[in-house]
């Protein structure tokens, strides 16, 4: 594809997963709305709070004032803050106001993506924090087909309605977690030059890469196949990304991981398996 075409690509993906949250959302009794995600310290209604202050927030509206209570403990970092305050500004909002907000939400980004003028390689601001960073508007789009397809998938486990593992989103997320694989096995979890570690994965979204470690400790990941890797990982795709996401810890999955030849690499990686804060 040439870059416009990627750019139109995730454009649809992210319509495609904010759409279907939107839907997902519509019937849900009022109870529904405070269940726990496994996003650490946010509910059903925080997950989609998040949404709507990130997508506003690229919109250009100004952020909320608001003042953080100092007891949440799942706030660690700034970033964590930063994310945070938009999340707990809503946490007072009824479903029906959350409803609406994001449908409108939607409805202004979507205008605001129709008419942009950006080319894919212009610079743009990702607002992770008060100075945000810099990065490419195609890499923008990526990540943001990223986060609201993984954030989709939160809530469908929360309210027991999966779907749409295989959509567009969930593409996109799969190239974006293996172009993370290489770092995880040489850097992360520490293996050896001359190592090679196949990671096969089931189910909806298919594949297999393998991991080789050069003589200077650079990872690297192709789709050819080794006969006799030092280890082998074989695990579902949901399960593949729970813990690539940091949603769950290896030991709570080992139903649902196979491993197969060094149990001690293996368990290494798994430990260190996660690419988001």
């Amino acid at each position: 594809m040439t870059d416009n075409q990627t750019v139109q690509a995730h454009i649809d993906a992210w319509t495609h997963s904010i759409e279907a949250i939107s839907e997902l959302l519509a019937p849900l009794p009022t109870d529904a709305w405070n269940r726990p995600t496994e996003c650490p310290g946010w509910s059903v209604r925080d997950v989609v709070s998040h949404i709507i202050g990130f997508e506003s927030e690229l919109l250009g509206d100004p952020r909320p004032i608001h003042a953080l209570p100092s007891d949440l403990r799942h706030v660690t970092t700034e970033t964590a803050r930063y994310l945070e305050l938009p999340v707990d500004k809503r946490r007072c909002h009824t479903p029906v106001e959350i409803t609406s907000e994001l449908e409108y939400t939607i409805i202004r980004r979507s205008r605001a993506l129709r008419n942009a003028r950006h080319q894919p390689t212009d610079l743009v601001r990702l607002p992770l924090g008060p100075q945000g960073e810099e990065v490419p508007y195609v890499e923008l789009l990526r990540k943001r087909v990223f986060d609201v397809w993984v954030h989709e998938q939160d809530l469908r486990r929360a309210l027991r309605e999966p779907g749409n593992l295989a959509s567009p989103g969930a593409l996109v997320t799969r190239d974006l977690l293996l172009s993370g694989l290489p770092l995880v096995v040489a850097k992360q979890a520490g293996a050896p030059a001359g190592t090679t570690l196949a990671v096969e994965v089931t189910g909806p979204v298919e594949f297999l890469r393998t991991v080789r470690v050069d003589a200077d400790g650079r990872g690297t990941a192709d789709e050819s196949v080794t006969l006799a890797p030092d280890a082998r990982l074989t695990l579902d795709w949901e399960t593949y990304l729970r813990l690539a996401c940091g949603r769950v810890r290896p030991e709570a999955v080992t139903d649902r991981v196979h491993i197969q030849g060094d149990h001690e690499l293996s368990t290494r990686v798994l430990a260190n398996f996660s690419l988001t804060p």
